[in-house]
């Protein structure tokens, strides 16, 4: 199930363990929450509204009979960029925490799985960003996997696809402004959670190079272009 994308950014913040076991679902695009909005919403989950967003009654009933926690985000203006997000079981819990800083960065995202930490096969899931990366549904991509390796190579068999697993701030700032990555992969169990928070905002906030860079990047397209024909 995906989340819906975010217009407004700053959740309240969750801890740690709260955001590893609960999916966040982003529905603060609307002013007024439904039935209709909740209903895809599994029990247990976080539900990111608005803040003075107005909640029906029968959507109320339904959150408090499926013990949906409510969290509220204030109106501020977000950016217009939209993040494709995956995992897979490996990167799950870790997921949930960059879901939360992306709107707390005030970005808009879609969560193409999976909906809990059950075993899965991450190129699945890697294909599934890259493709809405590549068929630009979505301006960007993040995909977390224990290591960051498999979903990286996975990625970037889709044509369009430049995919940079970074493991600090460095290569994060170095894959968008030399390479002009479009898909960041994650190792979830080979960083903390300040590390991979801090290499998504750089990664996010970091803008492609200047010409030179680009002139080498059209090189890597040139290669891939060239097999395509084959």
């Amino acid at each position: 199930m995906r989340q819906r994308e975010s217009e407004d950014p700053s959740p309240v913040a969750a801890s740690a363990s709260t955001a590893a076991d609960m999916p966040v679902f982003d529905e603060s695009i609307h002013e007024v929450i439904t039935e209709a909005e909740v209903r895809p919403i599994p029990e247990g989950a976080i539900l990111l509204i608005r803040e003075g967003a107005r909640v029906t009654p029968l959507a109320s009933d339904q959150l408090a009979a499926r013990r949906i926690e409510l969290r509220f985000k204030p109106r501020r203006q977000a950016t217009s960029q939209i993040i494709a997000l995956a995992s897979d079981h490996g990167g799950f819990a870790m997921k949930q925490r960059v879901a939360l800083h992306l709107s707390t960065l005030g970005y808009a995202f879609r969560d193409y799985g999976p909906p809990t930490d059950d075993p899965v096969d991450y190129p699945d899931f890697a294909h599934a960003v890259a493709r809405a990366v590549a068929d630009r549904v979505c301006d960007l991509g993040i995909v977390l996997d224990a290591a960051g390796i498999g979903s990286c190579i996975a990625a970037n068999k889709v044509p369009g696809i430049r995919a940079a697993m970074c493991y600090d701030t460095a290569t994060a700032r170095n894959s968008r402004e030399h390479n002009y990555a479009n898909v960041l992969t994650l190792g979830a169990r080979l960083l903390s959670e300040s590390q991979i928070l801090e290499i998504v905002t750089t990664w996010l906030t970091t803008p492609e190079g200047e010409a030179r860079h680009g002139r080498r990047v059209a090189k890597i397209t040139a290669i891939e272009t060239q097999y395509q024909r084959r």
